[in-house]
């Protein structure tokens, strides 16, 4: 196994699918001659040429909807949104046709596309450059949305995501794409939908996806310090989303800390709340916590940037919390 960075492990799996089925190609935004401002498609267009790695205009609607109806008719479209805060820009091309093509045309077609959209804050880029919108794209029936973080896991699910016959959100971290992880040499693939348990545990149960869950991972081990053993999952995938992975683990713990990067008022978290509640309510020894970011927009601050974006001291603070309270305490 080679040991390869997550920005790597994007550029392999898109130049593998591209080696193995002519009908992928790239779409975006300085995705070519540029080679994308992170470097994850730099040298594709050399060895692809132009028809198949199409720098656009500054368009996201234009280009995400070039990209739409190209997967209706045929081709495996890569599109790529620099910045996830523009996908704001395409939202009536994906929520309102992409999503809804196959349904409209009885599954007579087939959207294939895939819709690279790196997210998430740090580094004081501001509030149009740092937010995690995925909750938005989690209520749209007809859409896919996966946020693997390990080098391993982009990989074998980006292939999964260009291979699959439905629109697919593939959002990206932009604080990931430096770390480096063990990948196969050989040809793999991970399915939709499958949760990876990070640490077992038994105390409590952390739920998070993203570059969350490498936070929650590092809290969990600093907790164990403490005496507090905490399962980490991460989702890696977010619709569909594996409940009953969540579910196992919560039965065994019986406390459970959602975790977010994204702001709390409606998102992922809450979700995962109302489904761990519906279904066993009778598990839960203490109310669930959720972790994210206040309901304000990130600061340019690197400062006060800092001070929003939930980290591995919010995370242990919703583990001491669930610890301490039990189900009917005030």
């Amino acid at each position: 196994m080679a040991v390869i960075t997550y920005r790597q492990a994007l550029t392999d799996a898109m130049r593998e699918e591209m080696q193995r089925d002519e009908t992928v190609v790239i779409i975006g935004c300085d995705v070519a001659y540029r080679g994308n401002p992170f470097g994850v498609t730099k040298g594709l267009l050399k060895e692809f040429g132009s028809n198949r790695v199409i720098d656009t205009p500054i368009s996201e609607a234009a280009f995400t909807g070039m990209g739409i109806g190209a997967a209706g008719t045929g081709l495996r479209p890569i599109v790529e949104i620099l910045y996830s805060d523009w996908i704001t820009l395409a939202m009536d091309q994906i929520v309102n046709i992409a999503a809804k093509l196959r349904y409209m045309f009885g599954g007579k077609i087939n959207v294939p596309v895939v819709i690279r959209a790196p997210f998430g804050a740090g580094g004081g880029v501001a509030a149009q450059h740092s937010q995690s919108l995925e909750a938005w794209f989690n209520h749209v029936p007809g859409l896919k949305v996966v946020t693997p973080i390990d080098p391993y896991d982009v990989k074998g699910m980006l292939k999964t995501a260009i291979r699959d016959d439905n629109p697919v959100i593939f959002f990206e971290h932009k604080r990931a794409y430096a770390m480096k992880g063990e990948v196969p040499d050989e040809d793999y693939t991970i399915p939709f939908g499958s949760a990876v348990v990070r640490r077992e545990g038994a105390d409590v149960t952390i739920v998070s996806y993203s570059y969350m869950s490498i936070r929650a991972q590092n809290a969990a081990d600093e907790l164990a310090k403490e005496g507090i053993n905490c399962e980490v999952i991460d989702l890696r995938s977010l619709l569909p989303l594996d409940y009953d992975t969540v579910m196992r683990s919560v039965e065994k713990t019986h406390r459970v800390v959602i975790a977010q990067e994204a702001h709390i008022r409606g998102g992922i978290a809450g979700d995962i709340i109302a489904e761990i509640v519906d279904k066993n309510f009778d598990i839960l020894k203490a109310p669930p916590v959720r972790v994210g970011m206040p309901n304000v927009p990130v600061p340019f601050n690197v400062g006060l940037e800092a001070m929003v974006i939930p980290n591995e001291s919010t995370i242990k603070d919703g583990v001491y919390r669930v610890m301490k309270s039990k189900v009917g305490s005030v």
